[in-house]
């Protein structure tokens, strides 16, 4: 119980504290210099998600960086184990990205606002055209040479297996014709939403070799794409429990 509340009280404080400079930092970006201020934004963020890890005491295996490029349009595709995924893609993906979340995180301060700093965007799935609007903004971003981070399981794990990807997720990559980074996490539930209490546990991402959208044929985009990736990221997960 003392780690938890000590974890979460370190987390709030690095919080304050970051929401304010990278505010300045998102006014500063209007004035032409919306590149570097978004690299700065990223960077503070990535500083606290690291901070979180260390207070929570996870015992962090990261393989596979060097297939992450550090220019150009990327489409990250990951299961999604748990709450704390976005804090390990913080944490190690080493460039900037924006993904897509529902627009319930909107009611969530200093969360929601960090969100929007990184070039996230908030989606209404039951308006069809505010949806439509929202992934076309993603899309935008990545052929502008950005990253997104999409879960195509559409929900969390909570540590049951992978569950089947949808194959309409992967809109952002193919309309982009985005290279795609497939991603393996294992061990981010059971660091608080298992017990409801930090543990100190072993945590694993694997970045998998490049997926090149644009050389696959048109028929291919879809469902073969989302076997492939569905695929690879079990093997990874197999691999990361074995271990």
């Amino acid at each position: 119980m003392a780690k938890t509340i000590i974890a979460f009280s370190v987390t709030a404080l690095v919080l304050v504290i970051v929401v304010p400079l990278g505010f300045i930092l998102f006014i500063i970006s209007f004035l032409g210099l919306k590149r570097p201020m978004g690299f700065l934004i990223y960077k503070i963020a990535q500083g606290w998600a690291r901070i979180v890890v260390v207070v929570t005491g996870c015992s962090m295996t990261v393989i596979g960086r060097e297939n992450i490029p550090k220019k150009g349009g990327v489409c990250f595709v990951s299961n999604h184990v748990g709450i704390f995924d976005i804090i390990l893609a913080l944490a190690y993906i080493g460039r900037p990205f924006g993904f897509i979340a529902k627009k319930e995180l909107m009611q969530i301060p200093g969360i929601n606002i960090w969100i929007y700093f990184l070039g996230g965007f908030f989606i209404d799935r039951r308006n069809p055209r505010k949806a439509l609007k929202t992934i076309n903004s993603g899309i935008k971003q990545i052929k502008d040479g950005g990253a997104m981070l999409i879960f195509p399981e559409g929900t969390r794990s909570r540590g049951r297996g992978l569950a089947p990807f949808h194959p309409g997720s992967f809109k952002l990559a193919t309309q982009s014709e985005a290279m795609i980074i497939p991603m393996a996490i294992t061990g981010s539930y059971d660091v608080f939403e298992k017990n409801y209490r930090v543990c100190s546990v072993p945590a694993n991402i694997s970045f998998l070799p490049l997926v090149d959208t644009a050389k696959l044929p048109p028929e291919d985009r879809k469902n073969f794409l989302a076997e492939k990736l569905h695929n690879d990221i079990a093997q990874a997960l197999e691999q990361h429990y074995s271990e």
